[in-house]
């Protein structure tokens, strides 16, 4: 099987031994249906020597446009039923993007302190940027290859490939090839068959001719200044993974809203699920300056750069994952229990435009996830298992290569990375009879449910009691040592309390040592006691919804007083 090339160049697919990482976040539109852009073109930031020097501008120079100085564009609301499309075809608003400047100069995100650096540009290792795509709209993906050549410099671009994943638009096919073909220092690849976004970012590996591969989702666009600092850190650690801060550009308004706080890190849930968190005190303690480089348990996946020798050391990626979806953890496990570190620095900084919700299926995500687990996890896979019962049933195919590419690296277990890279992660106790579903004796078929509405704010709401349905996530919880009715499944971990001043269960974040309000005594007969008010968890029915609650009540002996955990549906 092999794969077109433009300029007549052809390779072999069977060559590619990396892959795409990408991971949608949901985000919510910065400021309403207001519809603002910026536009204009920026140049990349050198020291005052080199600013006259062409080989330290971007590759394309700089280029007339309007707005070219970045003011707010105004544009004009679209039909309805235009705009609903835009949105239904790709979860971005395109009506919008087609109709502003493909050159933009974005606000400044960093730290006026990453003005100072200074760089030795002759000896910094050069980089081949690589941005897979399929069915890509057309102003988001040519804003991505204009911003990349319009900010870095030209002497550290060895080439910018694209990566077209067997797309059937027609605006990617002839219509594309000419527009890059008047560009210097890009390489159009296509697909001969669907590959799936992870060996489309493969299959532009294999034939990078830079000492560093940057990978980058392709509705991207990068911040004044971005690569330099990449580069600078794989030059001074080759095993270093480094991520630029993802700054947000609103799926909707367009409209560059950065990163507001200070960078965050990497995590993830117990659901193998990726997850941001703020930076560590520990770490924090270790940072000289707050622009030195910040450790990072995992990476989000669509933007990072890594040297080429160093990524095929250790051994590229999982070529037995499909599409998206879980790499990006597997490839964090596999950087640091081998060796390397994984990084974000806070004077990289490259936008991102989240879709409203992922365009298209990541139904071979959960597979994934299992290769992960089995792979690099050991004992700790089934505190995965436990909260993704489904995942015991999936088919993975055959990790064997893998485990033996992980004795040949000596690499180190997954209690180590635990302990040592990633400790604020709560390690679930899991005691058998002691997790799963939450079951009423009374109401046989009703558990406790426990389902925010808003992902970023998991505190604060009311438990219920809903249909078990034995699928772990909003119905696992686990009863711990400390007497705490633990909802574990997403990130930060919430325990069950008691509201102040009444008798309805709702949920805080859990606490190193449990307070008062959150210990509740599991006796031996199933009820579930709650020492600080001396009352009973009860299933008592919502007369206006006919629904059920778990609430305090004085303790009987009635079995809507019981309660049992239930690790997976009979």
């Amino acid at each position: 099987m092999f794969a077109k090339v433009a300029g007549n160049e052809a390779i072999s697919s069977k060559m590619t031994h990396c892959q795409d990482v990408r991971i949608f976040v949901e985000i919510s539109p910065g400021k309403g249906s207001e519809t603002i852009a910026l536009a204009g073109c920026t140049s990349p930031a050198v020291p005052k020597a080199y600013e006259c020097s062409a080989e330290l501008s971007g590759p394309l120079g700089y280029p007339a446009n309007d707005a070219a100085q970045g003011e707010v564009q105004a544009v004009s609301p679209p039909p309805p039923l235009t705009h609903e499309e835009s949105v239904r075809l790709h979860q971005i608003n395109t009506y919008l993007s087609d109709r502003i400047s493909l050159h933009r100069r974005l606000p400044e995100r960093w730290n006026p302190l990453c003005k100072e650096k200074k760089y030795d540009y002759e000896n910094l290792p050069t980089t081949s940027v690589i941005i897979a795509f399929y069915n890509e709209a057309w102003s988001t993906l040519l804003r991505t290859v204009y911003s990349v050549l319009e900010t870095s410099p030209d002497i550290l671009v060895e080439e910018v490939i694209l990566v077209d994943d067997y797309s059937d638009k027609e605006h990617l096919k002839e219509r594309l090839a000419e527009e890059l073909s008047a560009l210097p220092k890009v390489r159009l690849i296509r697909a001969t068959k669907r590959e799936g976004l992870v060996r489309a970012r493969l299959l532009g590996a294999s034939v990078a001719r830079g000492d560093v591969l940057t990978f980058l989702d392709c509705h991207c666009e990068c911040h004044e200044g971005w690569l330099e600092p990449l580069l600078q850190r794989i030059h001074e650690k080759e095993s270093a993974v480094v991520c630029p801060v993802i700054d947000v550009i609103d799926w909707n308004t367009f409209e560059y809203l950065g990163n507001s706080r200070e960078p965050q890190v990497g995590g993830f849930n117990w659901q193998l699920v990726f997850t941001w968190h703020v930076v560590p005190e520990r770490d924090r303690l270790l940072m000289k300056s707050p622009i030195d480089v910040i450790r990072s348990p995992t990476m989000a996946g669509g933007l990072f750069a890594v040297s080429k020798k160093y990524f095929e050391y250790l051994g590229s990626y999982d070529t037995g994952m499909e599409v998206w979806g879980g790499e990006n953890l597997e490839f964090s496990f596999r950087i640091w229990q081998c060796g390397g570190t994984l990084e974000t620095h806070p004077c990289s900084h490259v936008g991102h435009v989240f879709p409203k919700q992922a365009p298209y299926s990541r139904s071979k995500a959960l597979a994934n996830s299992v290769r992960a687990a089995e792979v690099w996890m050991d004992e700790f896979k089934e505190l995965y298992y436990h909260r993704t019962p489904r995942a015991r049933l999936e088919p993975y195919g055959d990790v064997t290569e893998r485990r033996q590419l992980r004795a040949k690296l000596h690499c180190k277990d997954f209690r180590w990375f635990l302990e040592t890279v990633y400790p604020e992660l709560h390690v679930p106790e899991d005691r058998p009879g002691f997790f799963g579903m939450l079951q009423n004796k009374g109401l046989k078929e009703y558990c406790f449910d426990y389902n925010p509405p808003n992902e970023n704010q998991v505190e604060g709401h009311q438990v219920i009691l809903y249909a078990c349905h034995g699928m772990g996530q909003n119905q696992f919880f686990e009863y711990t040592s400390q007497k705490e009715i633990r909802y574990n499944t997403h990130q930060p971990e919430t325990c069950v309390a008691v509201e102040a001043g009444t008798d309805v269960l709702i949920m805080h974040l859990c606490e190193d040592t449990a307070p008062e309000d959150q210990k509740f005594l599991l006796q031996e007969d199933g009820s579930l006691f709650h020492e600080q008010s001396k009352k009973c968890v009860q299933a008592v029915r919502k007369e206006v919804s006919n629904s059920f609650v778990p609430l305090l009540r004085d303790c009987t002996s009635s079995d809507h007083q019981k309660w049992f955990f239930q690790e997976r549906m009979p």
